[in-house]
């Protein structure tokens, strides 16, 4: 396991003028929640997602030394500080940029050449702008790539174990679910005495056996509401501080996470079911009881998992919902029962959905250089 001072690096053994990366990294969906966090992005309780496939964020990154090239952009780069552009879809984002200064400031100790060079980050995501998708844990997950690509020209000897737990390290500095978008298909992030390896500081792989029945697992994201939500996570996370079941429900999602290892094993998806349906309740139930309260969920939203909840009785075939810090409705089922499910949600699901719309993803691998 690596420590918090293993990220530090003594001294590069390279140099590098300037060249370019392309990574893609997928977002990822929570199935144990986190909410709730300490100091410098560290979880109160430990999470476990399924690494989406088809929503990524597609991110290329340019950089010249500054000494090379003085002149960037038109503007003067000082040496001593943070130099770079950021474009989304090719065009530039001037909102976007406190996030990243913010981010850059955060990670400068973890790698001390961010101020040596001049960047140019184009990002864009495969899933529709301001669609209700979070695409921080994408977008970060797929920056901290790029910039462990140019440490890794600079530090040739690096392996392997250490560029990726230190990408899913300085991602959690962005954004703390982004840890779990580096690797695939199912990723712990949090200390949790039964999972070998488990951290604060990275996701890792679940390390133990997963039955065949969630290979291939399907989400299909129904798209309520693709507003602004009027609570922020970053918010909502703050507001666990002072809430009165915090601590029950920390204790309660390192026993979720225990039943989870059990019931990917067996492959019991009528647990898994319940797992995570109450998982996706809980997260919601404690933006209700928070101080101040609010609700994330919309009618739509509630219309929905009613539906799913009658089709599931009906039926018997194993699909479920779950939730993020938001309206839309992730509906999960495995491969074999996609096209019932798929019917069933055209028939009536889409209904709910803004302008009919809908996204199909399962679980993929994580990060991809391009």
């Amino acid at each position: 396991m690596f420590t918090t001072t293993d990220f530090i690096p003594n001294q590069y053994i390279s140099t590098v003028e300037k060249g370019n990366f392309e990574w893609s990294a997928p977002s990822n969906i929570a199935l144990v929640k986190y909410w709730g966090k300490k100091d410098n992005q560290i979880p109160a309780n430990p999470s476990v997602s399924f690494t989406l496939k088809n929503c990524k964020t597609i991110t290329k990154l340019g950089f010249t030394k500054k000494s090379a090239s003085a002149e960037v952009s038109g503007q003067l780069s000082v040496a001593n500080e943070f130099s770079f552009d950021l474009l989304f879809e090719g065009k530039p984002k001037e909102d976007f940029k406190p996030k990243i200064q913010k981010f850059l400031e955060r990670i400068e100790i973890y790698l001390p050449f961010l101020k040596d060079y001049h960047f140019t980050i184009d990002t864009q995501n495969t899933f529709p702008h301001s669609s209700g998708i979070a695409s921080s844990a994408s977008g970060m997950a797929a920056l901290a790539m790029n910039f462990m690509s140019l440490e890794r020209l600079l530090n040739p000897k690096m392996t392997d174990d250490y560029f990726y737990q230190k990408a899913s390290f300085l991602a959690r500095l962005g954004s703390g679910s982004a840890c779990r978008s580096v690797k695939g298909n199912v990723v712990v992030w949090g200390n949790q005495a039964n999972i070998e390896e488990s951290s604060d500081l990275y996701g890792v792989e679940f390390p133990y056996v997963i039955h065949d029945n969630f290979k291939n697992y399907q989400d299909t994201i129904l798209l309520v509401d693709k507003g602004e939500k009027q609570v922020s996570s970053t918010v909502g996370h703050d507001l666990m501080h002072n809430h009165p079941y915090a601590e029950r429900r920390f204790a309660q999602a390192h026993e979720n996470l225990d039943q989870l290892i059990a019931i990917f094993e067996s492959g019991n998806l009528d647990e898994f079911i319940k797992v995570v349906e109450s998982e996706a309740l809980t997260l919601h139930a404690m933006m209700m009881t928070s101080m101040p309260y609010f609700i994330l969920m919309k009618p739509n939203t509630l219309q929905i998992i009613n539906a799913i909840w009658k089709f599931r009785n009906e039926t018997h075939i194993p699909v479920c919902f779950t939730l993020d810090a938001g309206a839309n409705v992730h509906v999960l089922y495995p491969e074999s029962v996609s096209q019932k499910v798929l019917q069933f949600i055209q028939d009536e699901l889409v209904v709910f959905c803004q302008n009919r719309q809908y996204i199909c993803d399962q679980i993929g691998d994580g990060a991809i250089a391009l």
